[in-house]
């Protein structure tokens, strides 16, 4: 993942920045996946939920705070100490940890009966094989006939090349006014992606931050084939039911090799 961890390293203190509103976007993320899981599995089927790339917690908090039994972990050490602190404070339960997503069923070393992976994570992973090795441990991560989710842009309806430019808006935060972008630079079949926080106070020099990792746009048609590759039945892709593109399959019932079953 070339350049990930440094990028959400740094990025870590004000990914929160990114939305207007971030508590209205942990709350509004978790009742959509938790429509979602309820949908593909049943009310009250779902009991665990493992964020595999869980940043800050955008996703973890929100289902935390509806119940769900989180465990959650990502590359970036920073972003993990935030989520428990943000957890903490909050007075949620997520039980996070450092670890790449390729490498969760040896981190966790227990199944859920559901395995997400949001906020477009996977395109860090710069090759097919990469993909596929973490969807294989997200597989051996989710119990028999419990549910995985991915959430991905949607690279067939993005031209690369014609909006290099993609703003986050102006905040207001801690005496300061916060600008965010990001920029895009196509390599065709990578793009660099480079986020600016620019952090302006009154009577201080303007300081400009820059984030950058390199990504692989993988379309939701791939990463359905992937996961289909991967073992997950009726791999598809959702449209509509989360601000991005979502990507579900089940694990078979009666699938019970290389998964601990005690949850």
């Amino acid at each position: 993942m070339s350049g990930s961890e440094e990028f959400y390293d740094a990025l870590a203190p004000f990914y929160h920045l990114i939305f207007p509103d971030w508590d209205a976007s942990i709350a509004r993320q978790a009742a959509a996946l938790d429509e979602v899981i309820r949908t593909e599995l049943g009310a009250g089927a779902a009991r665990t939920l493992l964020d595999a790339a869980c940043g800050i917690g955008t996703q973890a908090l929100g289902l935390a705070a509806l119940g769900y039994r989180v465990t959650a972990s990502d590359l970036s050490a920073p972003a993990v100490a935030r989520l428990r602190e943000e957890a903490a404070r909050r007075g949620v339960t997520v039980d996070a940890a450092v670890a790449d997503m390729r490498d969760v069923a040896d981190a966790h070393g227990r199944a859920f009966d559901v395995v997400l992976c949001a906020d477009n994570a996977l395109p860090h992973l710069l090759s097919d094989a990469d993909v596929l090795d973490a969807l294989r441990a997200f597989h051996r991560c989710t119990a028999p006939g419990g549910l995985c989710i991915v959430s991905i842009r949607d690279y067939d309806a993005v031209d690369l090349q014609a909006a290099p430019v993609h703003p986050y808006g102006v905040r207001h935060e801690d005496g300061a006014r916060w600008v965010l972008f990001q920029v895009w630079e196509p390599r065709p079949p990578l793009y660099e992606t480079s986020m600016y926080v620019v952090e302006d106070r009154r009577g201080h020099a303007v300081r400009t931050r820059v984030m950058r990792a390199t990504c692989r746009a993988v379309s939701p048609a791939r990463l359905v084939e992937l996961m289909r590759q991967a073992g997950f039945a009726g791999a598809r892709r959702v449209d509509g039911a989360f601000y991005q593109p979502l990507v579900i399959g089940r694990r078979a019932a009666d699938d019970s090799s290389e998964t601990d079953r005690s949850r």
